[in-house]
């Protein structure tokens, strides 16, 4: 019985560039980017678990197939009501800069002095659920409808 998850690093950065059929260098400007984050090993190696891969072909779809840009991606990601599934207080959301702002996913930010200060932003809630293409519009839209 096998206890490894699919956030398990697993792939080296040119193993995952090779199973996706991309490059090394397309892997690292989505990390600069703020799109993905690979674990890190303690040596500084990037490693990437069967998550950040389907991560990174929903990435691929929305560039190549929906003609999103990754500015656009950004902002998308940007609109995903972090505060919403997490339990944010109110204090800690409104002092929060992925509340405040819309540049990019909440794990793009410096978290401090609230609940996601202690987290690995890579093994979030709101990180995993933003990997999926089709939960992430689902998200934005259960945050704007009032019952």
């Amino acid at each position: 019985m096998s206890t490894q998850s699919s956030d398990t690093p697993l792939y080296s950065i040119g193993t995952a560039s090779r199973i996706l059929g991309i490059s090394v260098q397309t892997l690292r400007l989505y990390e600069n980017e703020g799109l993905i984050a690979p674990h890190k090993s303690s040596g500084g190696h990037r490693l990437y678990s069967d998550a950040d891969l389907e991560r990174v072909r929903c990435l691929r779809k929305a560039i190549n197939e929906e003609k999103i840009s990754i500015g656009g991606i950004k902002r998308i990601q940007g609109m995903i009501p972090c505060w919403q599934i997490i339990g944010c207080p109110a204090e800690q959301r409104d002092a929060c800069p992925a509340f405040r702002n819309h540049a990019g996913g909440c794990w793009t930010y410096k978290h401090e002095h609230s609940v996601c200060a202690s987290k690995e932003c890579r093994l979030c809630e709101v990180y995993k659920l933003s990997s999926d293409c089709g939960k992430v519009r689902d998200l934005i839209i259960r945050s704007t409808v009032h019952p």
